[in-house]
């Protein structure tokens, strides 16, 4: 069925309508038997939107989730969307100097939160509050409300904010309001927030509405083990959801064997995963015959090479299709489905909607024989962010283009190919990790001189954190510094952003103008991978 985009302004506006259409279809179900039909979502929604009103939640208020793939995470991003405040959704593994960050920056005064972050979000709070008087003397400390779900007692509970019966909240009259931050590296080196409005959600699930033939079919049933606080499980596949009035099965976290068992009872047909999945599953028995109900595997949030895609389908005997997408854009950008024929090393050309094309260093659109060129890749299209919070700092220029900082190039057909990155960024199990933030904190420990965060290829969660250290007295107890630089990773950084090997070395290798060299040092690294080091 298609959407008329003036009648339909918000991705929470196609609940109610699926629910009117089909009331007593299942929407969403977890992996321990609790679901909602289509109705059923549309009254939660409602009812947490009511709710949020009640606890003084106004439009363009921020309200950040910080919790795993549960019923409640979806009601509670709708239930934002739908009362034009602002979802900040994070991950509950998050540390809490990583989630007092978020929460000043963001200056979010509501956080939902379930058992995964409770301990996190307090803590986390309890800074901000004690920054916050230390920094405004003799003025109120802002009081951010915590709501529980399955936590211990907080201060406001979730069953009470959804307990009284829904009130209409006007519609969305601009869909250039801001709906939703995501923290990504973004492209100046630390963390930021990308503002997505409800125009950027909307377009890119119609964008991806149109791909033939359809990654989402309204019969089809999805897996949902993407979290939903990353931009790939939010737009992607709840996003995608939705428009297709789908079933979407949420299991809060992958399992090789549990996860495939959860796709044989609910007969999965969808599976959207990121790539260490598929270094998972390449030894599992029968897997071709436990991916029965399955008729495709669509792979994001990094790269795949050719051979793996080659492999799995072999063994899985399911097809797998990729796409290249990112947090500014919504998220997806290309699609194989969208290629003539299927071409190794391909990520698939621009959906409908989407322009995409290459330029020099010198920002300067390559053409002609130029073309066959790497570039860096520009983009534009409706499903483009606002720029980063708060200010809209490095938004799309005035002609709608936004470097990405990726390069790649482009063949006759217009199909996209990945060669390299232009930022630093490492991506861990499909999630970005900016060396500049890692340096930052193995930085700030006594007894250490410099830093080098990298990304090595590793087997698991295709690349994984190294860090090389200069002691600042090199006589220093290695074993010690060690151990302070593990314990100020661990109590300061997420699992995925912590070195999984850190070297301490006497230098660093420098450029003449005294940059590190870090190519160098991915060369080192590539070696170690191929064994030609110890």
């Amino acid at each position: 069925m298609s959407q008329d985009q003036a009648a339909v302004p918000d991705v929470a506006a196609l609940v109610r309508e699926a629910a009117a259409d089909f009331p007593d279809r299942l929407a969403v179900v977890e992996a321990g038997g609790r679901g909602l039909t289509w109705a059923e979502l549309e009254d939660e929604v409602a009812r947490v939107a009511t709710g949020l009103g009640r606890i003084g939640v106004l439009a363009g208020h921020r309200v950040m989730l910080a919790m795993g793939n549960r019923i409640e995470f979806v009601t509670t991003y709708l239930g934002v969307l739908r009362t034009q405040a602002v979802a900040v959704p994070v991950n509950p593994g998050s540390t809490a100097a990583e989630l007092a960050a978020m929460l000043v920056d963001s200056g979010a005064r509501t956080v939902v939160i379930d058992a995964t972050s409770v301990e996190g979000v307090r803590a986390a709070v309890g800074r901000t509050e004690v920054t916050a008087a230390a920094h405004d003397e003799g003025r109120p400390v802002p009081h951010v409300v915590v709501v529980g779900i399955d936590a211990d007692p907080t201060e406001d509970v979730y069953d009470a904010l959804r307990a009284e019966p829904a009130r209409d909240v006007p519609p969305l009259q601009d869909p250039e309001k801001l709906a939703v931050l995501l923290y990504t590296s973004g492209t100046s080196g630390m963390p930021r927030a990308a503002m997505l409005t409800h125009r950027a959600l909307l377009a890119n699930v119609d964008q991806v509405a149109t791909v033939d033939p359809p990654m989402i079919h309204a019969d089809d049933v999805v897996l949902g083990v993407l979290p939903l606080f990353h931009v790939y499980g939010l737009g992607a596949v709840l996003g995608g959801v939705i428009r297709h009035r789908a079933k979407l099965v949420l299991t809060d976290r992958f399992d090789p064997e549990g996860t495939l068992d959860l796709i044989e009872d609910e007969a999965c047909s969808v599976v959207p995963v990121a790539p260490p999945v598929f270094v998972a599953w390449r030894g599992m028995d029968a897997l071709a015959e436990r991916l029965g109900p399955v008729r495709m595997i669509l792979s994001g949030s990094a790269p795949l090479s050719a051979e793996v895609v080659e492999e799995f389908t072999a063994l899985a005997q399911v097809p797998v299709h990729q796409g290249y997408g990112l947090t500014e854009a919504s998220p997806v950008v290309t699609s194989t489905l969208l290629s003539t024929t299927s071409k190794a090393g391909s990520v698939g050309a621009a959906l409908d909607g989407i322009g995409l094309r290459l330029v020099d260093e010198d920002g300067t659109p390559l053409t002609g024989s130029e073309s066959d060129d790497p570039g860096e890749i520009q983009i534009r299209g409706r499903n483009l962010f606002s720029g980063y919070w708060p200010d809209g700092a490095d938004a799309p220029d005035h002609e709608g283009w936004w470097p990405t900082g990726d390069i790649g190039f482009l063949d006759a057909d217009g199909d996209l190919f990945l060669v390299d990155r232009v930022k630093e960024i490492v991506i861990v199990s499909g999630f970005n990790v900016y060396p500049t933030e890692v340096e930052a904190v193995l930085g700030s420990v006594a007894g250490v001189r410099q830093t080098a965060v990298l990304g090595t290829p590793d087997e698991q969660t295709g690349e994984a954190v190294v860090a090389y250290v200069v002691p600042a007295d090199p006589q220093a107890d290695v074993d010690e510094l060690l151990a302070a630089v593990r314990g100020a990773a661990e109590e300061r950084l997420a699992a995925y952003k912590r070195p999984v090997r850190i070297e301490v070395v006497a230098t660093l290798p420098r450029t003449v103008t005294g940059k590190i060299r870090k190519g160098m040092l991915r060369g080192e690294e590539r070696r170690r991978a191929l064994g030609l080091l110890e």
